[in-house]
């Protein structure tokens, strides 16, 4: 890392800031579409979506590494590693408790509870990464994130009167819901810190072969993942067709889909953002993603939102549109007395 000649860090970022939003805005829509899925399958189990989901990205990566074998090759067994535990925190356990969540209520909620991974990420990154990617300074970036929370808030309040209106939902299925929501947010908070601390440390790589690294490492997990499942559901001696559920094309057209969009493709673009933008403000951009699942969700619905989710909605644009105008502060290194 470059220190400036009054001791201020000079992040190690490639590329423009504005290159660095138009990727992460390209994730958020890309990554919107994984919210879809468990409501157009709501039949199948959450965790074969999550193990079907990583092994066509997996599978899909196969193929995909022919073009990125020389910096494929050229990682170490702790590049690989540091992949696989990316894989199993960020891609299979992340999904696997979205989609159990999303099947519990319904889509808006668990987005919106997801939606405050700008804020949660930009608060843990704003204090952990300051030292390499300069401190976003707290007076101006509190109101982009008390607009991201209070839209996710108007939005989620929409929701529970939903809820608590209609009998034929259960109030306590939906609150399990919401807490595996939490633990998605709790593994998503850990991954785009420990890949951005990756992609910072290794200026010079590619940010598709990191992608592909990643599906790689996850085609092991996934593939024990998706016999596990098989394997209990035959011990449990439960009616639900194996290997690809009632309805086989839509689920194999589906997680290849999502596979080779959200997962590839969309890490493709969050990688590149990542490599340009300091995490804190990446973390802030991830309300794209929220954006682009709640356009998703009502889409499928059928439904316009609500005013209040329409207003909550406003907030979190105009939430995004201060926090990328917020410049980080180089942080000065004081030197020893001595």
């Amino acid at each position: 890392m470059a220190a400036s000649g009054d001791g201020a860090v000079v992040p190690p970022m490639t590329g423009g800031l504005g290159s660095g939003v138009l990727w992460a805005l390209a994730a958020g829509a890309l990554w919107g579409l994984v919210f879809v899925a468990p409501l157009m399958l709501p039949e199948y189990p959450a965790a074969l979506l999550s193990v079907g989901r990583y092994l066509a990205f997996g599978l899909l990566c196969v193929p995909l590494a022919w073009f990125d074998r020389a910096e494929l090759r050229a990682l170490s067994r702790a590049d690989w590693w540091q992949a696989l535990q990316l894989a199993f925190v960020g891609n299979l356990l992340y999904y696997l408790l979205l989609a159990g969540s999303i099947q519990r209520t319904g889509g808006p909620l668990s987005t919106v509870i997801i939606g405050t991974l700008p804020v949660v990420i930009t608060i843990v990154a704003n204090r952990r990464d300051a030292a390499r990617d300069g401190r976003l300074p707290w007076r101006r970036l509190w109101p982009a994130l008390a607009l991201i929370a209070v839209g996710i808030a108007l939005v989620n309040h929409t929701e529970l009167q939903a809820v608590v209106a209609d009998p034929a939902r259960d109030v306590a299925v939906y609150g399990l819901g919401a807490l595996l929501a939490v633990g998605a947010v709790a593994c998503w908070t850990w991954y785009p810190l420990h890949n951005a601390d990756w992609l910072r440390a290794h200026p010079g790589r590619s940010a598709r072969a990191w992608s592909t690294a990643q599906g790689l490492a996850t085609l092991p997990l996934a593939a024990l993942g998706y016999a596990l499942v098989w394997g209990l559901d035959a011990v449990r001696g439960e009616p639900f067709p194996m290997p690809f559920g009632p309805r086989p094309e839509v689920f194999l057209g589906l997680m290849v889909s999502v596979g080779l969009l959200a997962s590839w493709l969309g890490t493709l673009c969050w990688n590149a953002a990542s490599q340009r933008l300091p995490t804190a403000l990446a973390g802030q951009l991830i309300v794209f993603e929220t954006l682009a699942a709640l356009l998703y969700a009502y889409l499928w619905r059928g439904q316009w939102p609500a005013p209040l989710s329409l207003l909550g909605i406003g907030a979190l644009v105009a939430g995004v549109l201060w926090g990328v105008n917020v410049r980080p502060q180089p942080v000065v290194a004081h030197a020893h007395p001595d």
